[in-house]
């Protein structure tokens, strides 16, 4: 157009031509920018779908900030709903095997790994572990889908790259949108398991802001071994139980597993030898070695606390040098007595042993700075604190399902005694908010003359 307006002035145009050729290259030029401009004269229109212009290009769902930036569609990530599992250790995320036979890591081959890409190329893709192509040296690329795996294998040089299915112990990202904060995103060790869902230990739900309600979040697998060592180092879930936002542990125990160490922390709750060794099992796995304390009582019978039970959970066995020391007040306290508090509200933990107290919210849960967890992992590693989170939440979860627990509308609903008292304190208040205002006129009587 502008070529055109020079010819036109060269040419010497009559000036209707030129001012129209002028006012349609300003009308382009306008459109560029923003091809969605109202006021364009219908001769003007191009028929058909109108050109995109830098604003189109932009704003919107479809722009670059919010499709391309903010949000974008990736490869080597999946997504589907989540459930929990306190089985799973919190820095573990159960991958549905559907989803570990599509994600894929490159693996190089070395003298150390040959034999064990041989058997995942041989199992191919349909097989999980196994691998989906083989990228060799010399440029080349095979779909294992297709072709002899056997012969592949056998030729399968040091240097090749195997893209493997996702494996036990492989890094992956989980993340929940809205990701609100840094620990909206963390790095977790994949556990491949059947069924169709993600799972994770419901430790992990506060960061995550999640519940199993229906979530959907996203796994991302890391291409390089680079990228993966930044991943557990920097985003993994021990490295992120204290919030950066003040400092307050949000990892840490919530709703069952605060319910079962309340129970379980109780007066009367006594266990016999071969009860009590039961319920140590569950907190560990076959690895774990656990040393038996001392029993409470001697005669007539030999029987341990439930207060015992933690201390094993804090420090299983003699070789552990876990001792914790802490004191605070739970939520029961009575503000007197201390240790001796009739409501069992002040909890004493000396040398790893709860000497006194019932486990609540401020000693297990997260949000504060005062807590077990909080100290177990200031005071030692947050591997220390992972731990003995991973055994509460196996122990909780097998102790109350054995128990058994429930709750009714009785629960939750008020008594005469409150309710009278509500009304008491509540109708005053309400029959003087509803009294009518004084008047503030005064009429007098008019006085003749």
């Amino acid at each position: 157009m502008n070529n055109v307006l020079r010819q036109g002035l060269e040419k010497g145009l009559a000036i209707n031509n030129l001012m129209e050729n002028w006012d349609f290259l300003q009308l382009q030029c306008a459109l560029y920018i923003n091809s969605e401009m109202p006021g364009v004269p219908q001769a003007y229109q191009t028929p058909g779908k109108p050109l995109r212009g830098f604003v189109q290009r932009l704003k919107g769902k479809q722009g670059r900030f919010r499709g391309n930036l903010s949000g974008k569609r990736v490869d080597f990530s999946g997504r589907t709903v989540i459930s929990p599992d306190p089985n799973l250790r919190i820095d573990e995320v159960g991958v549905p095997e559907h989803v570990a036979k599509t994600l894929t890591f490159p693996e190089r081959v070395c003298k150390h790994n040959i034999e064990k890409l041989r058997r995942r190329v041989k199992n191919g893709m349909a097989v999980h572990p196994g691998a989906n192509f083989v990228l060799f040296t010399s440029g080349g690329k095979q779909y294992l889908k297709y072709g002899d795996r056997k012969r592949v294998a056998a030729e399968l040089k040091y240097g090749d790259v195997v893209e493997r299915h996702l494996e036990d112990g492989d890094v992956v990202l989980f993340n929940r949108q809205p990701s609100l904060h840094k620990m909206s995103i963390m790095a977790h060790r994949a556990r491949i398991m059947q069924w169709r869902t993600l799972r994770f230990n419901e430790c992990v739900c506060t960061p995550y802001n999640a519940d199993f309600d229906g979530d959907e979040m996203n796994i991302h697998v890391p291409q390089t071994e680079e990228a993966r060592a930044e991943a557990i180092t920097l985003m993994g879930v021990q490295q992120n139980l204290c919030t950066p936002k003040n400092g307050e542990i949000l990892i840490a125990a919530t709703q069952d597993f605060l319910t079962a160490s309340y129970l379980l922390t109780s007066k009367d709750c006594f266990f016999d030898r071969a009860r009590f060794s039961l319920l140590c099992s569950f907190m560990g796995d076959a690895l774990e070695h656990i040393d038996l304390p001392a029993p409470t009582i001697l005669r007539p019978v030999e029987l341990w606390t439930g207060k015992q039970l933690f201390g094993v959970l804090v420090r299983p066995n003699l070789q552990c040098s876990v001792f914790v020391n802490l004191e605070l007040e739970e939520k029961a306290y009575t503000k007197r007595g201390r240790q001796m508090c009739i409501n069992e509200g002040f909890v004493c933990f000396r040398g790893s042993e709860l000497l006194s107290g019932r486990l609540g919210k401020v000693t297990l849960g997260s949000g504060n700075k005062a807590g077990l967890f909080y100290v177990l992992s200031s005071d030692y590693s947050p591997e220390v604190a992972g731990n003995a989170m991973n055994r509460l939440a196996k122990l909780s979860a097998r102790f109350i399902g054995s128990r058994g627990f429930s709750i009714g509308i009785n629960d939750v609903t008020p008594d005469e005694r409150l309710i009278r008292e509500k009304e008491r304190q509540v109708c005053p208040t309400i029959r003087a908010a509803l009294m009518p205002l004084p008047c503030a006129l005064t009429l007098r009587p008019r006085i003749p003359g």
